[in-house]
C-alpha cells in the first residue's frame, strides 16, 4: 500500500517529455491506481467556472453623424463622446522578466513555480528555490480529489496557493474556445494589471501569461484579435521530446506557437486519442475535458 500512496507526488506538473516512452507509461498506471483509490480529500470552493462561448463580434460601429446647425428653438443636442482610437496595443505588465523567472525545481513542479512566479509579478513572493520548496511543501492544504485524480497539483490548487499568499480574486475557468480564453485573458490583464496561469499541454503543464499584442484593444473593441502572448514557462531551460526546447523567460509566443501548445485539435500521429484543450489520462474532469483551462484575475 505503501508504493501507491507515495505515487501520488507525481502531481500536476508530470509532463510527457519522452514521448510516451516507459517513464510516461509507469505515470499513467499510478495515475490510475491513485485514481481508483481516491485518496484526496473534496474539499468545498473549488468549482471550475464554465465560460459560455463569446458571440461573434461584429466591426465596431461609427458614430451617428450630429448636424452642425440645428434648427431654429430646437434643443441643443448634446456633444458625442469621441471615437475610440483603433489601433495596434502591445500590454506588458513585466518589463524585466529574467528578474521574476523561476524555474521549477523538479520536473513535477511546474504548477508550484507557475504560482510562484505569478506572486513574484505582484509582489507577494520571491524567486528563490527555497520560496518554491515551501510553496510545494503546503499542496496538502490545497489538493483535492475533484482538481487532481492523481493527487497534488490542479488548477484549483494554483488558485488556492494564490489566495493564501495574498493575491485575492483569481478563478479557476474553462473555456469551449481557445480563442475566447485567450482574448479574456487578455482583458483580465489589462483591466486588473494581473497575470493570468495557463494550463497547455492537455492540461499538463503551467505557463504564465504576462501580456499580450492585439490588433486593437479588446476591452474596447469587441472584434478585437489577439496576435499572441508573453509568456514565463518554469520548464525553461529544460528540453520536450514533444514540446522542443523551452522559450526564455517573457518570450512573445505568436498565435501558432500558442495553438501548438495548448493544442486546438486532435493530438499528432501516434496521440489520435488525445482531444484539444484539457485531455488528462489519470480519468474523467466533466467541467474541464475538452476545455481550455485558465486562472485569472477577477478584480
Amino acid at each position: 500500500m505503501l508504493a501507491p500512496v507515495l505515487a501520488l507526488a507525481i502531481g500536476f506538473g508530470a509532463v510527457w517529455t519522452n514521448a510516451l516512452g516507459a517513464a510516461d507509461r509507469l505515470d499513467v498506471l499510478l495515475m490510475r491506481v491513485s485514481s481508483a483509490l481516491h485518496l484526496t480529500p473534496d474539499l468545498p470552493g473549488q468549482e471550475t467556472v464554465i465560460v459560455t462561448p463569446m458571440p461573434t463580434a461584429s466591426p465596431t460601429p461609427m458614430p451617428t453623424a450630429v448636424p452642425t446647425d440645428p434648427p431654429s428653438g430646437a434643443p441643443d443636442t448634446p456633444t458625442p463622446e469621441p471615437t475610440p482610437v483603433r489601433e495596434p496595443v502591445d500590454v506588458a505588465l513585466v518589463h524585466d522578466h529574467a528578474a521574476v523567472f523561476a524555474s521549477q525545481a523538479t520536473d513535477k513542479w511546474c504548477a508550484v513555480a507557475g504560482t510562484q512566479m505569478v506572486l513574484a509579478v505582484l509582489g507577494l513572493g520571491d524567486t528563490s528555490v527555497a520560496f518554491q520548496e515551501e510553496i510545494a511543501g503546503r499542496i496538502g492544504e490545497w489538493d483535492s480529489w475533484e482538481d487532481s485524480h492523481n493527487g497534488g497539483w490542479g488548477p484549483a490548487a494554483v488558485q488556492r496557493a494564490l489566495e493564501a499568499y495574498g493575491a485575492r480574486g483569481y478563478e479557476v475557468r474553462a473555456y469551449a474556445s481557445y480563442t475566447d480564453a485567450l482574448r479574456d485573458s487578455a482583458i483580465a490583464i489589462s483591466r486588473y494589471e494581473k497575470p493570468v496561469v495557463m494550463f497547455p499541454w492537455w492540461g499538463a503543464h503551467t505557463w504564465v501569461m504576462t501580456g499580450y499584442r492585439a490588433d486593437a484593444d479588446p476591452t474596447v473593441f469587441p472584434d478585437a484579435r489577439i496576435r499572441g502572448a508573453y509568456i514565463l514557462d518554469p520548464w525553461y531551460p529544460r528540453f520536450s521530446s514533444i514540446w522542443g526546447q523551452s522559450d526564455g523567460p517573457g518570450n512573445f509566443e505568436n498565435l501558432a506557437e500558442l495553438e501548438r501548445n495548448w493544442p486546438v485539435h486532435q493530438g499528432p500521429p501516434g496521440y489520435e486519442s488525445i482531444g484539444p484543450g484539457w485531455t488528462r489520462p489519470e480519468g474523467a474532469y466533466p467541467d474541464r475535458d475538452g476545455r481550455f483551462l485558465v486562472v485569472i484575475p477577477t478584480r
